[in-house]
């Protein structure tokens, strides 16, 4: 019988805060029963192992991120929106440092099929239609910027950047001029 009040909503969500406060690597089914102060068996009706937790976190964190992008790029093209975007990333990352590791988890082809990861790339590909790139350019530039954000973020979120001036939001804008002069030019194959 399922322990009354816990859900797989419950849980998933309750293991992202503990993905944010502990770290993503951190996060079992083990480490969330102690949190409930509940038996790890209590959870075998709402999910199958860690495995599973963590599966329903990363599509957690990519819904989430996915949102918070097209929020933030309602209205918005060309630079504004690269900024916008590339912005949405590197503060989802700062607020949530677990729940953007978990983003990063990898799901089997089928999960990651009905996941989120699907909005992320169509809104990097609209952002990258005011740059008037074809293919396989424009497959070459989402990587390129998922790339970029994705390393400046796990760099200054590792303290990479904190040993030296200027701050990091200066070079994080300075990156993200020259993607944008980048993009404008893009270089022939």
């Amino acid at each position: 019988m399922a322990r009354v009040g816990l859900t797989a909503e419950r849980l998933t969500r309750a293991g992202a805060e503990l993905a944010d406060e502990v770290g993503f690597d951190q996060v079992t089914v083990s480490a969330l029963a102690r949190r409930f102060d509940v038996k790890v068996a209590s959870f075998y009706s709402h999910l199958k192992n860690s495995q599973d937790l963590k599966t329903r976190i990363a599509l957690l964190a990519l819904e989430e991120l996915a949102d918070r992008a097209a929020d933030a790029l309602a209205g918005r093209a060309g630079k504004d929106a690269l900024i916008a975007f590339g912005c949405v990333y590197r503060d989802y990352a700062r607020e949530h440092p677990g729940r953007y590791a978990a983003a990063q988890f990898r799901l089997d082809p089928e999960t990651a099929a009905v996941s989120a990861g699907g909005r992320h790339s169509q809104m990097t590909r609209a952002i990258l239609r005011g740059y008037d790139l074809t293919e396989p350019d424009q497959t070459h530039a989402v990587r390129l910027l998922g790339s970029v954000f994705h390393g400046y973020v796990s760099l200054e979120m590792a303290g990479g950047f904190s040993h030296s001036a200027p701050d990091s939001g200066e070079s994080w804008s300075r990156t993200l001029d020259a993607l944008d002069a980048l993009l404008r030019n893009w270089p022939a194959p």
